[in-house]
């Protein structure tokens, strides 16, 4: 973008129909299938008094926050470093490992075994790429700027030339539109609705796919390409948001660790109105992986088919009838809350300065008192205050589904399979899933509470903000911890 250029801003109702569309494409090719094809020993429901007591403590955890909450807790600790050269050997060794590991995936899945579970294709794909990764970033931020194998090749063909290459400069209007298309045709559809994930060549040749439209891009648009248009590296970024380790370059040239606030980075703005439809997508997307792996919605699937004569292709109607009510959803909430905030920065700055009894914090609390309205619209200041929910859920439903095929991995060189959580009883694990959804809860809410200071003009003000979206945060977690106590349907 040029300096000084104000991106476009499509219309709330633009946004909803475009993000419907790619899944439709693949409408017609879609065919049933459970999203994870490797079943692990913690695929059984969480029980209904754990599922209870995670409600309980959601909302117990929200009223407390609110409640007693003067000011937004900030933490940033320094826990170590490491020298220049021995972290960029380790990122050396990591890339030139996962480019090998990307070349592996689509030899193998063209001539190795047509079996999911002996194929390095599927086997290493879509649990330790796909929800591997999900999870580090998570936990220390997103490596894919580093992993990523298309940006790889493309920085090689860079060196050759002697400078990036790059045809025209990346269009503005074009948003995060690349990046949330690949994610719901990647991950929405292709992942969770087809068969795709257990057949190694159809996983080999959208891999392929998926990398060449990647180079492409690049080569048309330069290295912006990969910030907007890769959705790994948006989906990775966005988790990573949530991460409580953070690794920066220090000006001394070490790496520096550090320990962060979780909801620091996650308060921080979208760039843009399709990153906030990413958002919305990403938590709905990984919600429905679980729902989509039980039986009320099998029941459903069937229940719609039979009623109205159609195909397989419904599971596409399900997945998109269902994303269009979050991205609604989020939507009504932020407008809702926005009218709110207006009507108090209007009140204060008609009113005059407010009072301390009003402002309880003051500029502590981030609240200005001023009366000036905010230049960031609400849908890209909140956007981001979503994402703990999804982070949570996302390590709580796929930790055991990545450790098992991670477990699996030595057999496609022949040696035995491994359990790693073998230390790991049932019932401890299912405590870890609540606790998980809970504290991406708690995450989630602090965040937005810090958004709803910076954009009213008193706490008092704040919290009647804030209050619609504590509504639907408290809604998609209760949701969450519901589709973590179904059973998975076989």
């Amino acid at each position: 973008m040029r300096p000084g250029a104000t991106p476009a801003r499509p219309s709330v109702r633009r946004t909803l129909l475009a993000a419907s569309v790619p899944c439709a494409v693949l409408a017609l090719a879609a065919r049933p299938a459970a999203a994870h094809q490797f079943t692990s020993r913690f695929d059984s429901p969480v029980p209904l008094s754990l599922l209870f007591a995670g409600a309980g403590a959601t909302v117990a955890a929200t009223a407390l926050l609110l409640a007693r909450a003067p000011e937004i807790p900030a933490v940033d600790r320094r826990l170590g470093s490491v020298p220049a050269a021995a972290g960029d050997a380790l990122a050396a060794v990591a890339r030139v490992g996962f480019l090998l590991a990307f070349v592996a995936v689509l030899a193998d899945g063209v001539s190795g075994p047509r079996a999911p579970a002996e194929n390095f294709a599927t086997l290493f794909a879509w649990s330790p790429w796909l929800k591997g990764l999900a999870l580090v970033s998570v936990v220390a931020g997103s490596p894919w700027r580093t992993l990523s194998p298309w940006r790889t090749l493309y920085d090689a063909l860079c060196r050759v030339e002697g400078g990036e290459i790059r045809l025209r400069a990346y269009p503005a209007a074009l948003g995060h539109w690349p990046a949330l298309v690949g994610f719901l045709l990647l991950v929405g559809v292709a992942e969770n609705l087809t068969r795709v994930p257990t057949l190694p060549r159809a996983t080999a040749v959208l891999v392929a796919g998926y990398a060449l439209s990647m180079l492409v891009g690049a080569l048309l648009f330069g290295r912006e390409w990969f910030e907007r248009g890769d959705a790994f590296h948006v989906l990775y970024d966005l988790l990573g948001r949530a991460a409580p380790l953070s690794a920066t370059r220090s000006e001394a040239g070490r790496w520096v660790v550090r320990l962060r606030a979780p909801w620091s980075a996650c308060s921080a703005p979208v760039p843009t109105r399709t990153a906030a439809a990413f958002v919305v997508a990403a938590v709905y997307t990984v919600t429905f992986d679980g729902f989509a792996e039980s039986p009320p919605y099998w029941d459903a699937y069937f229940g719609v088919r039979e009623a109205f004569g159609v195909g397989a292709s419904v599971s596409v109607v399900l997945y998109e009838a269902g994303l269009l009510g979050f991205l609604l959803g989020y939507a009504a909430v932020v407008a809702v809350a926005e009218r709110v905030a207006a009507a108090g920065r209007r009140r204060v700055g008609t009113a005059g300065r407010p009072s301390p009894a009003e402002t309880d914090g003051g500029a502590e609390s981030g609240c200005t008192g001023d009366g000036s309205a905010p230049t960031t619209p609400g849908t890209l200041a909140f956007a981001a205050t979503l994402v703990p929910i999804a982070a949570g859920y996302e390590v709580a439903h796929n930790l055991a589904y990545v450790a098992t095929t991670l477990g699996r991995l030595p057999t496609v060189v022949g040696w035995p399979s491994v359990d790693p959580l073998w230390w790991l009883s049932t019932p401890t694990y299912w405590g870890t899933q609540v606790l998980l959804v809970v504290l991406g809860h708690v995450v989630a809410v602090v965040a937005a509470e810090a958004v709803a200071r910076r954009r009213t003009p008193t706490r008092r003000w704040a919290l009647a903000s804030h209050a619609p979206l504590v509504l639907l945060m408290v809604g998609y977690t209760v949701l969450s911890l519901w589709v973590v106590s179904l059973p998975v349907a076989t």
